[in-house]
């Protein structure tokens, strides 16, 4: 039994302890089998008359009291787990039906009477734990109930006693004996919230001791921007700055004069503007007599940010090259010479700038652009690059304000709230597969007047071989079933009134592919034979070279191409104010942050944009969850309901961070309790930066064991 314990990481008795329940059940009084009623939940008491088994792990098994017999049916068993034997006396709860005239439990959970008066005596409230094969919730709950009753070992506190006090939380060791053996759900409440705490509490306190480290013994580079700077920046950007820009441009050039070295997360939803504010960093720094870099995940995003740059810099005496992978050799010597004697300014570039052979002369700053594309080492060597340098981490990707206060509970964060002015808006709609024919010939119209539009796709070709992105971050409703058909948004709308026509039947088309991969070669195939036959259409995939991917890009900028059929490839830094149209097929199979990216390729010119998302899958879940696109544009909003859909574990890749996983604190449902922590956290740490007070013993202790060799990876944002 211990090998399957383990399965589940339980190793000792301190990892048992500490596996708490999932859920609850009401065990309620016992009724006695004449008076089981169908479709009820029951618990009831007697003697096992007969045992049989049946294939594939089935059981019946015939109990009797002393008015009737009831039959225990068991479809399917954990393997390993023994059937009580005839003569026992046992308790079973669990669903009462009817079946060719005998009353019948379904699936039943079975105590023995020892066992159940022990349950009766602690309230009767049972706690129901994830379970293994071989290994059922109520074997767990035996043998946390057998150390329980034999005392719980001697458990230190690592929450200071009049901390605990003011927020009137149990002891440690009552907390724990609660949650596995409540007397009523406000206490199982009360020792989860108390657990909760005490988890986002070493998290937060983790967080604080990193930051103050790096701001206490670090000296950063000052940076200081004076109006003549300020106004000779200003004058290279085409348009006036949004008040949004403004405000984060001062909380940056505050963290560039203190001494200090920055450590700043920038969030903005896509479009908001945050490139020219980095942009801005990069000049003060230059203003200064510095070097500046500007890493980002991908050539295609790099090359794009270097274009931008080009227009607003051009005619300055600004020194700036892109740094990609590709280069000739001698192309690359000549570059890298130049970066490390200082004759060059300002670098763009992926993850080729933290090569070992990448040298700067004066780094004083570096901005790192998408973070959340990045491994944590790989933004951790970028630092490497200069005695300390500023930081600054952009994502177009919002990020929920309870995942922000743990992930990258070390930065500062600045956020960009408002959109430039002069952009269109983006429609939004989410259609059954069903009106697949409807969309592309509406669509159709559309490019024939002269707009452009994306098609995106979740994999290369049927077998992936290249794996994009989008293939690995499937959503879990994935699965199967569709939406309803006819509920599209806006249905005064033209867009509503097109989709909402009943499809003409056409045999062998896409739409009746309903769950089939919807590969990037299957439906450019399909469309350029079918709907879109005469239109100029391209496929765009990582796969390709990069002098492809550019010349495509830059034949679809130009207008040569009415559309791109493309995997996730566009998600970020394609840059086309002329596309308005953003077809994505199989939309169940991303995540929602992902298809806000995805949606903020368009609209970035001042026509209005239309974002059609086409479910094939994932049923009622799966639309529920992508209707939320169609009722706002608010990334932060879109970022929040995502992390209810996917949780912290796989949004924005967070366990690349090292920190180990919530147990029992939520972010979603615990969000007071992490500004408590937090707060109490910092104030903590103020008063003693080391943890040296007698009362601060044990958090030390805790904090040690949980975090030893993690607290380095939180340098890197």
């Amino acid at each position: 039994r211990a090998e399957l314990f383990a399965k589940l990481g339980l190793r000792t008795v301190g990892d048992l302890l500490e596996y708490f329940p999932f859920r609850y059940e009401v065990q309620a009084g016992l009724t006695a089998i004449r008076d089981l009623k169908p479709g009820t939940q029951a618990t009831l008491r007697g003697e096992v008359v007969e045992v049989e088994t049946r294939p594939r792990g089935g059981a019946v098994v015939a109990v009797a009291d002393e008015t009737g017999v009831c039959v225990l049916r068991w479809f399917r068993r954990h393997r390993g787990i023994p059937l009580p034997a005839v003569g026992d006396e046992i308790v079973a709860s669990g669903k009462v039906q009817e079946y060719r005239w005998n009353i019948e439990l379904i699936q039943p959970r079975v105590w023995n009477a020892a066992e159940f008066r022990s349950i009766e005596a602690d309230g009767g409230l049972v706690g129901v734990y994830h379970s293994t094969e071989g290994l059922t919730s109520e074997t767990i709950a035996r043998t946390v109930r057998r150390v329980l009753e034999a005392g719980l070992p001697p458990m230190p506190d690592p929450l200071p006693e009049a901390l605990r006090r003011r927020h009137g939380w149990p002891a440690r060791d009552e907390a724990i004996r609660q949650l596995h053996q409540p007397q009523d759900r406000r206490q199982a409440e009360q020792a989860r919230q108390r657990m909760a705490y005490e988890e986002l509490l070493m998290l937060e306190v983790a967080l604080a001791l990193r930051r103050r480290a790096r701001t206490s013994l670090f000296a950063g580079i000052p940076l200081r921007v004076s109006a003549e700077i300020d106004r000779r920046i200003r004058r290279r950007f085409p348009f006036r700055l949004t008040a949004a820009q403004d405000r984060v441009i001062r909380e940056i050039c505050r963290d560039l004069a203190s001494g200090k070295p920055m450590t700043r997360l920038l969030q903005g939803d896509v479009g908001s503007g945050k490139t020219v504010v980095a942009l801005y960093a990069a000049l003060v720094a230059i203003a200064g007599g510095y070097q500046a870099a500007i890493m980002a995940p991908t050539s295609v995003l790099a090359r794009q940010h270097f274009e931008r740059l080009e227009r607003y810099l051009a005619g300055s005496r600004v020194r700036r090259a892109l740094l990609v992978g590709g280069l000739s050799s001698s192309r690359r010597r000549a570059l890298l010479g130049s970066i490390e004697r200082g004759e060059i300014d300002l670098v763009v570039g992926t993850q080729a700038l933290i090569q070992k052979d990448v040298n700067f002369a004066r780094l004083a700053l570096v901005v790192v652009d998408e973070q959340h594309k990045f491994g944590v080492l790989q933004r951790a060597m970028v630092r490497t690059k200069g005695p300390m340098p500023h930081y600054l981490v952009m994502t177009a990707t919002p990020i929920p304000r309870t995942l922000s206060m743990t992930v990258f509970g070390d930065l500062d964060i600045s956020i960009i709230d408002a959109m430039p002015p002069g952009r269109g808006k983006v429609i939004t709609k989410l259609v059954d597969a069903k009106k697949w024919p409807v969309v592309m010939d509406y669509v159709r119209k559309r490019l024939e007047r002269g707009e452009r539009a994306y098609v995106v796709c979740p994999a290369i070709g049927e077998q992936d071989p290249l794996g994009d992105e989008a293939t690995k971050r499937r959503s879990d409703e994935a699965t199967k079933g569709r939406g309803p058909a006819d509920d599209v948004q806006g249905a005064g709308s033209l867009e509503s009134r097109a989709f909402s026509r009943r499809a003409p039947a056409r045999g062998g088309g896409l739409e009746n592919a309903e769950n089939d991969l919807q590969t990037v070669t299957r439906v450019y195939e399909m469309l350029t034979g079918g709907p879109w036959r005469g239109l100029r259409v391209a496929v765009l995939h990582g796969g390709l070279k990069e002098a492809e991917k550019q010349r495509i890009l830059a034949q679809f900028a130009g207008g040569a191409l009415h559309a791109v059929v493309s995997t996730t490839v566009v998600e970020v830094g394609v840059d086309v104010p002329e596309a308005t149209i953003m077809i994505v097929e199989q939309a169940e199979r991303f995540g929602l942050a992902q298809l806000h990216q995805l949606r903020g390729r368009i609209g970035r010119g001042q026509r209005d944009g239309l974002c059609v998302l086409i479910a094939r899958g994932g049923g009622e879940a799966a639309w529920q969850r992508l209707s939320v696109l169609t009722r706002t544009t608010d990334g932060f909003r879109i970022a929040e309901q995502d992390l209810r859909f996917r949780g912290p574990g796989e949004l924005f890749g967070t366990r690349q961070h090292g920190l180990p996983e919530l147990r029992v604190a939520d972010l979603i449902a615990d969000e007071k309790l992490l500004v408590a922590a937090r707060n109490d956290a910092i104030a903590i740490v103020d008063a003693d930066p080391m943890l040296e007070k007698p009362e601060h013993a044990a958090l030390r202790a805790t904090l040690l064991a949980r975090y030893r060799g993690k607290l380095e990876l939180l340098d890197a944002g």
